[in-house]
């Protein structure tokens, strides 16, 4: 949705462009925030959240319950106190690029300094 936005703001010669912020990390979100063009992405490192949801699925394979495992509890419109794992999402912004989906393994700085990017990534201290 962020790459949208962007694109319509472009379009319609809105500058400077407001902070635009969007969901998940992924490459061409990084890459947006590190031209200028996204503020920030919401993060959420996979492995944790791999990693809970695994304990859960075999915990109840086992036939036990999650009440061990599940710090949280969540409602949906037909279920209450559904066993959950929440976890705190991370502001990804160019300051942090390379302490969070760098250095979790999520994407390389190959894969997000292709040269179309790289005077932006030297700027932002992504380089090798």
């Amino acid at each position: 949705m962020a790459s949208g936005a962007i694109s319509a703001l472009k379009a319609a010669r809105v500058t400077p462009l407001p902070p635009v912020t969007g969901q998940d990390a992924d490459l061409a979100a990084v890459q947006r925030i590190i031209t200028g063009d996204q503020y920030m992405s919401v993060y959420k490192p996979y492995k944790p959240e791999a990693d809970a949801a695994a304990d859960m699925a075999v915990a109840l394979g086992r036939g036990e319950t999650l009440d061990d495992i599940a710090q949280d509890r969540v409602n949906s419109p037909t279920t209450k106190e559904i066993p959950a794992d929440l976890l705190t999402p991370v502001s990804l912004t160019v300051d942090n690029i390379k302490d969070t989906v760098v250095k979790d393994g999520m994407h390389t700085i190959d894969q997000i300094c292709t040269p179309e990017f790289m005077s932006a990534c030297e700027k932002a201290g992504l380089v090798r």
